[in-house]
């Protein structure tokens, strides 16, 4: 800026006509190329809104300039300037342009000579820069202005073409656009678990006088702190995601992108962006000011941001991020198996943990016997610590191993469905004892339709060379219990759990030909066009039950 200090100092909106009136002169060649030059260079730059945060994006090494200067008639008045870069470190400073002392005295008398005084007797130049930064956090300068002076920001990225916010006003008294941090804006950490982290931060001046309008939303990662809610999110959509504008802070009912998960509990709206570098998970709690992060993964540090969030105007100030580390997944106990003991286990799927068993051979040869009860269970199966075997089991499932005497066999199950699973181990080295019996080539109860009367049903299913018990239960059972039945029933329990009205008929079958291993059974005295569940029990030498898919039948409503 090396224009005449006359064209300065005078309010903006008279500034093109001084400009205009001052051009009529006829200055030296030099001296008017230069000023022409000059006020090209000022009205193809732009002016700084007051009041409003605007939106500005910066190319590499390309530097932008805005101006500012009071309204007329303001001697003296404070402003602030708030600047939040939306991605890399940027420089920008503030310069100050004023009229000497003598200049401006003949400026405010209203002498009409000055607008004689040739370009070669300008004022003295009073340019200086009042502030200068470097880097990525927000900052706010706080200053007072002057009619007299002409202010210039400038802007400077080096790193990319990125975008950033500020913020200009003059109005001191009628609030603040952004939210007010605490005199202390760090979060404390005040728990931490194995999948858990508790949160403490001072409540906001602004929540305390704006409860209604303001919130608090907390940002989680795996990468590093934001230092403001624009950086973070920059960050999610560079990574990939489509984050809609403000969609975790506004509550607004916008469509998640297909990498997006929101979860709407307690008041609480949770965002989980999920993207190949991890996920950004986003909560807002309203205005409570402790908050205890759930579903954490063991052993892995995160970053945590804390934004007080002004609902009308969407403006947001940061708290001084912090991080925690959860603490390490505590080694599963184990727990011994004996020879020829059978033990249930219960599997948390939720929490997705190994259960443990170890079993020390005192036999070359063993066999592990495993009983799906309920759900769906993995089984892993380490000798001396290789893996030997590792399945996905359902219904009953040997695994016979050979080895050496003292093996050390450590089996590790878990749960593979949200909900809990069960399964019975044993370990044996008498495999001329069998626990279970003899079992068919499937377990499927089989009914025939065209059978099916008003009163009665006809079922089959397969049988042994074994000459083996076979019991029949029948249960009555409404429409809406079909699902919930099926889902719980438990392959490991047997029929003395069951109320003895249920019992239909216990018989002994077998067949040394297996294609004609098949038994059938007319269950009468039904109700019409109702639904009943059918289960066989299978019962060996041991005496402990085998129990076949359940199935679901219901009699003719006319006949």
């Amino acid at each position: 800026l090396k224009m005449s200090w006359f064209w300065f100092y005078q309010p903006l909106h008279l500034l093109m006509v001084a400009c205009l009136c001052h051009s009529i002169k006829a200055p030296t060649t030099s001296s008017h190329q230069s000023f022409n030059t000059n006020l090209f260079n000022f009205y193809h730059s732009l002016i700084l809104a007051d009041g409003k945060e605007t939106t500005v994006h910066l190319l590499k090494d390309i530097p932008k300039r805005y101006y500012f200067a009071l309204e007329e008639g303001r001697a003296l008045a404070p402003f602030t300037i708030t600047v939040t870069p939306c991605d890399v470190p940027i420089e920008w400073s503030i310069l100050v342009h004023k009229a000497s002392a003598s200049f401006l005295g003949k400026a405010e008398r209203g002498d009409h000579g000055t607008q004689e005084v040739p370009i070669s007797q300008k004022a003295p130049s009073m340019v200086s820069t009042i502030f200068n930064y470097r880097g990525n956090s927000v900052e706010t300068y706080m200053g007072m202005s002057s009619h007299s002076a002409l202010y210039m920001l400038e802007f400077l990225s080096t790193e990319r073409d990125t975008h950033i916010t500020v913020y200009l006003t003059t109005d001191t008294t009628s609030g603040h656009l952004y939210p007010e941090l605490p005199m202390d804006p760090r979060i404390d950490v005040i728990g931490i678990g194995h999948t858990t982290v508790t949160l403490t931060w001072k409540h906001s001046p602004s929540v305390l006088q704006h409860r209604d309008n303001i919130q608090y939303c907390l940002l989680v990662n795996e990468k590093h702190n934001y230092k403001s809610l624009c950086a973070a999110e920059t960050a999610i959509r560079s990574s990939g995601m489509k984050l809609p504008p403000t969609l975790a802070f506004s509550l607004s009912p916008y469509l998640l992108e297909p990498q997006q998960v929101m979860i709407l509990s307690n008041s609480e709206l949770s965002i989980i962006n999920k993207a190949s570098s991890g996920e950004v998970r986003q909560i807002c709690m309203g205005t409570k000011n402790t908050y205890t992060v759930p579903n954490l993964s063991p052993s892995t540090q995160y970053y945590f941001d804390v934004f007080v969030v002004n609902l009308l105007t969407n403006a947001s100030a940061a708290y001084t991020g912090t991080f925690a580390r959860t603490l390490e997944e505590p080694e599963p106990k184990v727990r011994e198996l004996k020879d020829g003991k059978m033990i249930q286990i219960v599997l948390d799927g939720k929490k997705q943990k190994f259960y443990s068993l170890q079993y020390q051979a005192r036999h070359k040869k063993i066999q592990f016997t495993f009983q799906l009860c309920h759900g769906q269970v993995q089984v892993h199966i380490i000798k001396n610590g290789k893996p030997v075997a590792s399945e996905n089991i359902s219904g009953l499932r040997y695994f016979s191993m050979k080895g050496k005497l003292l093996d050390t066999y450590l089996v590790q199950l878990s749960s593979t469905e949200e909900s809990n699973s069960s399964v019975k181990v044993q370990v044996s080295t008498h495999f001329h004892k069998p626990l279970f019996p003899l079992l068919p080539e499937s377990l499927k109860i089989k009914s025939f339709s065209k059978l099916r009367t008003c009163n009665s049903v006809t079922i089959a299913w397969l049988g042994t060379q074994e000459k083996s018990k076979y019991c029949v239960y029948k249960k009555r059972i409404e429409e809406d219990q079909v699902w919930t039945e099926l889902q719980s029933a438990d392959g490991c329990s047997g029929p003395e759990s069951r109320p003895k009205s249920e019992k239909v008929l216990c018989k002994y079958f077998y067949d040394i030909n297996l294609q004609r291993a098949v038994t059938t059974e007319t269950i009468k005295g039904l109700d019409a066009g109702t639904l009943y569940l059918f289960d066989v029990y299978l019962f060996g030498p041991s005496g402990i039950p085998i129990r076949y898919h359940s199935k679901i039948v219901k009699t003719r409503k006319k006949c």
